[in-house]
């Protein structure tokens, strides 16, 4: 299939207006460019519509909970129904918390320390390092790289199989990668955890943004994910899910807000309750505009419709990856297969080059920026490579120069936002990058590929 008949596909939504859409960037050839932003899978890019309604709540902001004044009572209200609406949005169950954190890093560490004591947790080497390393006071076990989905899934029970039966257990999954893009068997991994006696929490960064969550229907126990990747700005995230075992444990942090009641001690101590909400774990002044952000965007994208969303989407994805295919020299990083449903987030190689080399050139000739390295997915990323599990790699671009092989990868991703210019864009500049070459020197500064002046 060629990009040409890709491209003829008007069967799709128009992109959602997001901040950046016009911003241009200067090339090193000469001129300036629209920036082509298809590095979604780090941070995208906030709706216009999520920073319109922050911009109108700003001049009320007030401190929330703790005041008797207008603005903090309004505040408050907002912060809480903003708790409602992401329930809603995921689809939470009768008694479901909803716990606002930083980001999903912030989320799955805050349920880290929430385990029970001698937890079990099982969490596959293709996970991003937020789901892959929290879990430093449990008994882990890392489970290879699965090569199709039901393998995915037979691997996790015989895993849960072996394990004692008798204890608490916790199965961290992503539902999307943030490599390959590819979507997990969620749902009958959930399964297979319930069946074993095990819970299980979903890594749904990369999936939210792309595609409806439902707790309910797929069964999960919790949910966590970022703002800044469901286009709503930085610093703020969610934890979603069961209240058990969040309740009895000692507050993430301790401090106002997650105290209900404190006293002193005939013995010159202090005694402590705690709340048995939510609040246990948002202790300190809560990140009110973040919060309202995050249910702004749930908002927009419920509102937009999902099926809306993804037919948009996968018109993208085909325009990429046959635009991909028709590059010999280039390899795009698969787990599934070509085959494997996926959300818009591609990683590739190109023979030839040094990841960090052609994305810079990507970047400097024209205007369009992705993704570099290993993705903060290092055992993936060198499965998928086929290198030495222990040859040393970083998130960003090693010190190599350009056209020296490295231990990388590009990557593309885009969404909701992205309108179809960027991503054929793209394809253009690979293909010529590839056939012509740089038409700028590049050097390498403090690890990464940057045009020589």
């Amino acid at each position: 299939m060629s990009v040409s008949t890709v491209a003829a596909d008007q069967s799709v939504c128009a992109p959602l207006a997001v901040l950046g859409r016009d911003v241009t960037v200067p090339l090193v050839t000469g001129g300036e460019v629209t920036y082509a932003a298809l590095d979604y899978a780090a941070s995208a890019p906030a709706l216009q519509r999520v920073w319109d309604d922050v911009a109108a709540y700003a001049p009320y902001y007030g401190s929330v909970h703790r005041g008797a004044g207008y603005l903090s009572q309004l505040s408050t209200d907002l912060f809480e129904n903003a708790r409602r609406t992401v329930e809603e949005f995921l689809d939470c169950r009768a008694g479901d918390q909803v716990v606002f954190t930083r980001s999903t890093t912030d989320s799955l560490n805050l349920l880290a320390a929430a385990l029970p004591a001698d937890c079990q947790v099982f969490v596959f080497e293709t996970e991003h390092h937020a789901s892959l390393l929290p879990w430093r006071d449990a008994r882990v076990t890392y489970l290879n790289a699965p090569r199709t989905p039901g393998e995915a899934v037979a691997t996790l029970e015989q895993a849960l199989a072996a394990r004692d039966p008798y204890g608490p257990a916790l199965v961290c999954v992503t539902g999307a990668s943030n490599v390959t893009g590819e979507l997990w068997p969620v749902r009958e991994l959930a399964a297979a955890a319930h069946a074993h006696g095990a819970r299980i929490v979903l890594d749904a960064a990369q999936f939210a943004p792309h595609h409806p969550v439902s707790v309910q229907d797929l069964d999960v126990d919790w949910v966590a994910f970022s703002g800044h990747k469901l286009y709503a700005p930085f610093g703020s995230g969610v934890l979603a899910g069961r209240s058990d075992w969040l309740l009895a444990a000692e507050p993430y942090l301790a401090g106002g807000g997650a105290s209900r009641k404190v006293t002193r001690r005939t013995d010159g101590g202090v005694d402590v309750e705690w709340h048995d909400s939510a609040a246990r774990h948002e202790a300190g002044s809560p990140n009110v505009i973040g919060a309202y952000s995050i249910a702004s965007a749930c908002k927009a994208l419920t509102e937009e419709g999902f099926d809306n969303l993804v037919a948009r989407e996968q018109h993208l994805i085909r325009t990429v990856r046959a635009g991909l295919a028709e590059v010999p020299e280039v390899r795009v990083l698969s787990l599934f297969g070509d085959d494997a449903p996926r959300v818009g987030v591609i990683s590739f190689v190109v023979e030839g080059w040094n990841s960090s080399h052609f994305a810079a050139a990507l970047s400097a000739e024209y205007g369009i920026g992705v993704r570099d390295g290993l993705f903060c997915a290092h055992p993936l990323v060198r499965t998928l490579l086929g290198s030495d599990p222990e040859t040393q790699g970083e998130c960003g671009a090693p010190e190599a120069a350009p056209g020296e092989k490295s231990l990388n990868a590009i990557r593309v991703s885009f969404g909701a936002g992205t309108p179809d210019e960027h991503v054929e864009r793209f394809v253009r500049a690979v293909r010529e990058l590839v056939r012509d070459g740089a038409r700028w020197q590049y050097r390498t500064e403090g690890g990464r590929c940057v045009p020589a002046v």
